[in-house]
């Protein structure tokens, strides 16, 4: 009996009855109800979480936040409320837990009365976090607390973002007004810089005048001193002149009383001199005073009186002179009424002279103790111009340094516009944006479940025909046929069948589901493939170790379930499992699938491929040994079948 005589005699037998024709239809279908039931279910279960009911209850009571009452509960609220995350509920704390009791809800959000409060404390001494609490029940669903977790994440997140923008939104707010306020400061400092340099032109110009200013005082001080010095002179000569002229006067009336004939020619003369000689110290006096009005120096003055003294002395010796000659003329009666009335005149002269002298001294000691003080004052005011103009020069200096600090504060805030503070805050806010890339990347959450789900349901598919396919041809072994014949025969049986699962699941995956397959034949081909290697495994099992086998066969399957590394990465399991992930053929199976479907790194399948043909022609070379021994060879377990089949 040939190969596809054993095939075709396998084939009559499973659709001899109808019974057995629903059977096969029924174990045929194994895999694709398993396959496409399940991806089906979980094909977008993130998309649907809108029909995930969630109850809110915002106790907030709101608080003063960046300077205005807000209440961030309510406002959260509203968003979440707005948006399609979940099927939001906005209940009372009462509510709330009756139905997550209850399963009503499968998990509760609540915004607590101090929300907003500890939201505002971020800006003041006392800064704390902000609660927001989850309450789940895992009698409802386990995995409604990790959604929930997620949420509240979420929900953290955002009104984070919504604060650190609003805040972020003020601080460049206050920066860009401390920048106006620099640059009007700067200006300001600018301004008292110019002026500075002006002022410290002007000080320099008052120390430069006062320092002229102190030599003159002090000149003049030494100079009225010198003129207090010799108006006492001159007081204490005319003094003496004084009272000399008043005894002249007298002894001459004498004289002059004696001599009673030259009186007339003598008084005339005398009369004259005597008038011109006594008004020379009027004329002196005139001119003392006219010189002083026009603001003379003392030296000018005493070499003007002295050059007048000098006239004076000549015009008295003429009148000397004059006096002889009447003397001579009138003998002497005459000369002696002349000089009786010169005498009288010169006293008289001598006193007035005396009387301004005495003036003249008390006015240049007032002048040399005022002179003294207008020196010692403009001393004074020259050391302090000194200062003044020392301390502008220091005060510029400081102003520049506070105009260049006020600038450079300037130039480092940077000068932004409405719109590019609010991008700021923005920014601020949501800081990093993660920017994600794929090498390659799954349809949805089915199509990523899809490789590992098809693998699986590959080996149950093949796990479920050998219920009704018998391994091997009994009839063919007990004629002694050969093992080989017979071993293909028994596994191209569930193979060709297995193939026809693999067609019915692909076709259901990529029509009825609509995942997207990069490699479509390819994906085919590996499933029809791993259907052929888990149907030559589940074979030497069963040839081998018969019912026992069989159960092996599921035991197997539940091993490579959890080595498979189909929905957590196999680097998470136990180091045992871990093991098995690199030795069992459906780990390969996901991964291979994963390449073709998802348009991954193609010469990966190569590799995956050779472990499954492996796998094949391992399980194919096992099965023909145990047919080998069939024929040769009958044991107990051909003899009395097994307990549990």
């Amino acid at each position: 009996m040939k190969i596809p005589q054993m095939i075709a005699a396998e084939l009559r037998r499973l659709t001899s009855t109808r019974m057995a024709v629903l059977a096969l239809v029924a174990l045929l279908a194994v895999p694709i109800l398993y396959g496409g039931l399940y991806l089906w279910a979980n094909q977008d279960p993130y998309g649907n979480l809108s029909s995930v009911p969630v109850a809110l209850v915002v106790e907030d009571q709101g608080a003063e936040v960046n300077g205005q009452q807000r209440n961030l509960g309510d406002e959260a609220a509203e968003q979440l409320l707005d948006s399609d995350t979940f099927e939001w509920h906005r209940v009372s704390s009462d509510q709330a837990d009756a139905g997550l009791a209850v399963g009503d809800f499968d998990f509760v959000v609540t915004l607590p009365t101090d929300f907003s409060d500890a939201v505002a404390s971020l800006s003041s001494d006392s800064p704390r976090q902000a609660d927001i609490e989850l309450r789940t029940n895992d009698a409802n669903n386990y995995l409604a607390s990790t959604i929930g977790t997620q949420a509240v994440a979420r929900i953290q997140a955002s009104v984070a973002k919504k604060v650190v923008d609003e805040a972020g939104r003020s601080l460049l707010d206050a920066l860009h007004t401390i920048r106006v306020s620099l640059v009007d400061a700067t200006t300001g400092a600018t301004q008292i810089v110019d002026g500075l340099a002006t002022a410290k032109g002007g000080s320099s110009q008052l120390s430069s005048g006062s320092v002229t200013l102190a030599d003159g005082s002090s000149q003049l001080a030494d100079g009225t001193a010198q003129l207090a010095t010799g108006a006492s002179q001159l007081r204490d000569g005319t003094a003496r002149l004084r009272d000399g002229s008043a005894q002249l006067a007298d002894g001459a009336q004498q004289v002059a009383g004696g001599v009673d004939r030259i009186d007339s020619a003598a008084r005339e003369v005398g009369s004259i001199a005597a008038d011109a000689n006594a008004r020379l110290p009027e004329a002196r006096a005139d001119i003392l005073k006219a010189l002083q009005d026009a603001h003379v120096s003392p030296e000018r003055i005493d070499e003007i009186l002295a050059r007048l003294d000098t006239v004076g002395e000549k015009l008295s010796a003429a009148n000397t002179r004059v006096q002889d000659t009447v003397t001579q003329i009138n003998r002497l009666d005459d000369g002696a009424r002349q000089v009786a009335a010169g005498s009288s005149s010169l006293a008289s002269g001598a006193a007035t002279a005396a009387d301004g002298a005495s003036a003249l001294a008390d006015g240049a000691g007032t002048a040399a103790s005022a002179a003294a003080q207008v020196r010692d004052g403009s001393a004074q005011l020259r050391d302090g111009a000194s200062q003044l103009d020392s301390g502008i020069a220091q005060l510029a200096t400081g102003a520049t340094q506070l105009r260049d600090g006020l600038s450079s504060g300037v130039q480092q805030i940077p000068d932004s516009d409405d719109a590019t503070r609010q991008a700021q805050a923005s920014a601020i806010s949501d800081p990093v944006a993660v920017g994600t890339s794929a090498v390659t990347k799954a349809q949805n959450y089915g199509a990523g479940l899809a490789p590992f789900f098809a693998a699986l349901a590959g080996w149950i598919g093949i796990y479920a025909l050998f219920l009704i396919v018998k391994p091997v041809s009994k009839r063919a072994i007990t004629a002694l046929r050969s093992p080989v014949r017979v071993t293909l025969a028994g596994w191209l049986t569930p193979a060709g069948l297995g193939a026809l699962q693999m067609v019915g699941l692909f076709t259901v995956l990529a029509i009825a589901l609509q995942f997207s397959f990069a490699n479509p034949w390819a994906a085919l081909g590996i499933l029809v493939f791993a259907s052929a290697t888990y149907a030559a495994i589940v074979l030497a099992l069963n040839v081998w170790l018969g019912s026992v086998g069989q159960f092996l066969g599921l035991v197997l399957m539940v091993l490579q379930l959890v080595t498979a590394g189909g929905t957590f990465p196999w680097q998470t399991l136990p180091a045992p499992l871990a093991a098995l992930h690199h030795v069992l053929p459906m780990g390969y199976v996901v991964d291979a699938m994963r390449q073709v479907m998802y348009g991954g790194d193609v010469s990966r399948v190569g590799p995956d491929l050779l472990v499954l043909a492996g796998w094949l022609l391992g399980g194919v070379v096992l099965a023909a040994l145990g047919v080998t021994r069939m024929t040769h060879h009958r044991t107990l377990r051909d003899l009395q079948p097994s307990l549990i089949g």
